[in-house]
């Protein structure tokens, strides 16, 4: 065949090409930018994207994570507070972080967590002291057994491996359980969401004398983390907290600098 000579060359050369590819370390390998496209090098995203994040730097309520004046606890956390000890953001759920957190969960994006789970533990980068710290354990939001399937994966567990790796702590995937499988809360008006999460969670052991870190990747009313901390109260934790990657802002609060 005529051909043949030809395809073999391109293929000699295809496979000396791969072969050098493989000797290269995965880490060291170049990409592009998630959002942009440009060349990142060896990150998820580029040095002006990365700025272009909407960091949560303002002074927050110590217990819901949402802006506040100097800091100290708002008033709605005075009137009723959360069954969360305090909780901590890193960045605001806007654009273009809502398109890198939505690539994450629904586009299997599992690069990410990594990213993320830095970011995250960066907020006490030696290994978790801060205000509400030494934490005992991690516990990830777990999803329903039926959600996970459909998924493939609990993303607050692959952030919460990449914090625990940082800090050094245990991650708990056991004894706290979702038992009830209900409507996605991001498909609910946000004065729903209480409801429909309700007894959602289940404690299969003891957590008494705990301090037990709750991880999740975005925090909006947060009925969802409220009441898995009702849960491990409930199992005699003695403080839980939250830490999640975004906080999503009322819109009254959106427009703030």
């Amino acid at each position: 065949m005529p051909g043949l000579p030809l395809f073999r060359n391109a293929l000699d050369r295809l496979l000396k090409r791969a072969s050098r590819l493989l000797s290269i370390p995965l880490e060291e390998l170049e990409q592009d930018c998630l959002l942009c496209a440009s060349p990142a090098k060896r990150e998820i995203l580029c040095k002006a994207c990365e700025a272009d994040l909407p960091r949560l730097d303002e002074a927050c309520c110590p217990r819901c994570a949402l802006p506040s004046p100097q800091g100290l606890l708002c008033g709605r956390c005075l009137a009723r507070p959360p069954h969360f000890d305090a909780a901590r953001a890193i960045f605001r759920y806007e654009f273009p972080l809502d398109r890198l957190v939505q690539s994450f969960k629904y586009g299997h994006r599992l690069a990410l967590a990594g990213y993320f789970g830095r970011a995250m533990a960066s907020l006490y980068p030696h290994g978790g002291e801060g205000i509400d710290f030494p934490i005992d354990v991690l516990v990830p939001l777990p999803l329903h057994p039926d959600r996970l399937r459909e998924r493939g994966f609990n993303q607050s567990l692959e952030l919460a491996k990449v914090v625990a790796s940082a800090w050094n702590l245990p991650v708990d995937i056991d004894h706290c359980k979702r038992i009830r499988n209900t409507p996605a809360q991001a498909d609910l008006p946000w004065k729903e969401r209480g409801g429909n999460i309700r007894n959602a969670f289940l404690c299969s052991s003891d957590f008494e004398g705990k301090r037990v870190l709750i991880i999740d990747d975005v925090m909006t009313t947060g009925a969802s983390l409220g009441e898995c901390a009702r849960a491990m109260k409930r199992a005699r934790a003695t403080w839980v907290g939250a830490l999640v990657l975004a906080r999503a802002l009322p819109r009254r609060l959106q427009a703030l600098p």
